[in-house]
């Protein structure tokens, strides 16, 4: 036993001893690092005390290690000691952000293990070498925007196999856009406002267009400029006439084709935003249609088959909803009959319409002979509980009772299928109201009501959160179409806790709790992701865009996670805000203290997130 403390013993002080020789190395770099620099500059970083105290400006500890530099917007110029950098062995991440660097781009490849090196906002120029970032694998995010950068774009900065962010914008890049070699990892990237020109490769269609704007010589999509339209370059002196003829040929087969290729592409978009899942809720149909809702006839129990099993319900018992019988034959069953009690027979004689179809499943509205107006969604993928577990579940919504919550009023069980039928909300949902609606509805999204939506929202996750204390997703599935509107705009949230209902697999592809950074980095969920989702709406809102996350392909909308991010990084938030609801220059402020709270919600490492009961706390503060 002596052995092993004594053991135990020399292994703390190698570990001991090992730490303070780390961070004494670290401090002789960093002080030779500061030498580099303009005088005066970091008069924070003083030998006497520890770097990793918090009293060294723009320095980041791990565990008594150096990890970072963040040293943007300090007035630094003069050289980058790169040698001194290489000295600290821990350091992954390095911004130099808003300062006055210039010339060329230092040797930051020889620090092979960095992880994020942020440079936006200097006067850096000169062209970078194409195999400059060969050797810098571990990249995610590279910020060179906002500098004189010249030449041709390194073809070896679209080839890092980690890289999640790139912004180049605002600089004098030329020639042609190099291949993405990683797309799919891509979470942010600006190339806009250089001198670029060329087809756009195909790894960049997904990309949103205003990541190109500023390039005149640019073509192809996801630009609207079609490449056989851009002017042809002059032929080099000393080409025949016959030459020239057949090269006029080919670009008139070419015009010919990309044109056929151009109708091909507007169908199959026209066809391809009619079957997307979020956008089909925009397209509404004619009100003057009439449609069946389908309910499977095997599930209704004929009067003939209920006499042979004995049945002795009368009158209006159906409309209170039946026991479950056998085999999946019964009619609907009522967990909330506050708007009254109907049945299966009701709503197959109800006037309906279909509103679209969901990542859940599809939904109608049905208008009964009564005058009751109710949404019946049809869900597929919900076999994860047996009969008996579903039923103790929906009877524990259908007894939910919260002013910014719908409830549900009745269910139908098949193994197959599940219709779940709930009110039907006059004002549709928040996203069609926000994107789809240009009238009086729309007209009315002025600051107090955006305000009043976001209140509720929040007063409504609060409840879930609380009721559903246990579940990883107390929600699982909040984005703006699944925010209903009631007469005085006040919202209710729908489709919430149906993630233990639901089939894992087809829960991953339909629920926008699982496209939070922990579920795409490390398949993870938790609470913190139905704060992300409550951040997105929040910008949605102020920002008056669609947001990109909601699109499963991400074509289309606008990436506002970076696009919010970047701005509050460069303090130009207020350009952020909806011109419809920006003219409120009173309230400026007061918009602009609540997209930090949303910025506050989407932060990529959820413990940094804010928990739900801190975000109302923040949000109920704001005051028209």
């Amino acid at each position: 036993m002596a052995a092993v403390r004594l053991i135990l013993l020399q292994l703390l002080l190698i570990i001991f001893f090992s730490t303070q020789s780390n961070s004494q190395s670290d401090i002789q770099a960093l002080l030779k690092l500061k030498k580099s620099f303009s005088p005066g500059a970091l008069k924070s970083w003083d030998p006497s005390s520890s770097p990793c105290a918090k009293q060294w400006v723009g320095v980041v500890c791990f565990d008594g290690i150096v990890t970072g530099l963040h040293l943007s917007d300090v007035g630094l110029s003069g050289t980058i000691d790169i040698e001194a950098l290489q000295e600290i062995r821990g350091l992954r991440t390095i911004s130099f952000v808003k300062n006055t660097f210039s010339g060329p781009i230092p040797e930051f490849n020889k620090l092979g293990k960095l992880k994020s090196l942020l440079l936006s906002s200097n006067q850096f120029s000169s062209e970078i070498p194409r195999n400059y970032f060969a050797n810098m694998a571990s990249l995610k995010k590279v910020w060179l925007d906002k500098n004189k950068f010249t030449g041709k774009i390194p073809d070896s900065l679209m080839q890092l196999p980690h890289l999640m962010e790139l912004h180049i914008e605002g600089n004098e890049f030329s020639g042609p856009i190099p291949p993405l070699k990683y797309p799919k990892l891509i979470r942010s990237i600006d190339l806009s406002h250089n001198n670029l020109e060329g087809e756009i490769p195909e790894s960049f269609s997904s990309i949103n267009a205003s990541s190109f704007v500023g390039n005149k010589g640019l073509c192809g999509k996801p630009l609207e400029t079609d490449c056989s339209a851009m002017p042809e370059k002059p032929l080099a002196t000393g080409v025949s006439e016959s030459q020239s003829n057949v090269s006029n040929s080919k670009l008139l087969i070419l015009a010919a084709i990309a044109a056929i290729v151009v109708v091909f592409l507007v169908v199959s978009f026209l066809n391809a935003r009619r079957r997307d899942d979020d956008f089909s809720i925009l397209e509404k149909d004619n009100h003057n249609d009439v449609v069946e809702v389908h309910v499977p006839e095997s599930t209704i129990r004929r009067p003939r088959e209920s006499s042979r099993k004995g049945d002795s319900r009368k009158g209006d018992s159906n409309r209170r909803g039946s026991a479950h019988g056998k085999g999946g034959m019964g009619d609907l069953l009522m967990v909330n009959d506050e708007r009254g009690t109907f049945g299966l027979p009701d709503l197959m004689k109800a006037a309906a319409e279909v509103l679209g179809n969901g990542g859940l499943g599809s939904a109608y509205k049905a208008v009964m002979a009564n005058g009751l107006s109710v949404v019946v969604k049809r869900m597929r993928e919900m076999n994860r509980l047996s009969r008996e577990a579903f039923d103790t579940e929906m009877r524990r919504l259908g007894s939910l009772r919260h002013p910014n919550v719908l409830t549900p009023l009745a269910y139908h069980y098949k193994k197959e299928e599940k219709l779940v039928v709930s009110e039907y909300m006059p004002k549709s949902s928040l996203l069609y109201v926000l994107h789809g609606d240009r009238g009086i509805c729309h007209a009315e999204l002025n600051w107090p009501t955006r305000l009043k939506i976001v209140k509720g929202i929040a007063r409504g996750m609060g409840f879930l959160h609380s009721e559903f204390a246990s579940y990883d997703l107390p929600h699982g599935n909040l984005k703006s179409s699944n925010v209903l509107l009631g007469d005085d705009f006040e919202p209710q949230l729908n489709d919430y806790a149906f993630d233990p209902l639901t089939n894992p697999n087809h829960a991953v592809q339909a629920m926008f709790a699982y496209k939070s950074p922990e579920y795409v980095q490390y398949q993870q969920v938790s609470r913190k992701s139905d704060i992300y989702c409550f951040g997105i709406i929040i910008l949605e809102l102020l920002t008056g865009k669609f947001p990109s996350q909601y699109l499963s392909n991400s074509k289309g909308g606008t990436d506002v996670v970076q696009w919010v991010l970047s701005a509050i990084h460069a303090q130009n938030e207020i350009e952020l805000i909806d011109p419809e609801i920006a003219n409120n220059t009173n309230s400026l402020g007061q918009m602009v203290n609540l997209l930090q709270i949303g910025a506050a919600c989407i932060e990529s490492n959820p413990t940094q997130r804010l928990d739900m009961r801190e975000a109302i706390r923040r949000i109920e503060e704001i005051q028209v």
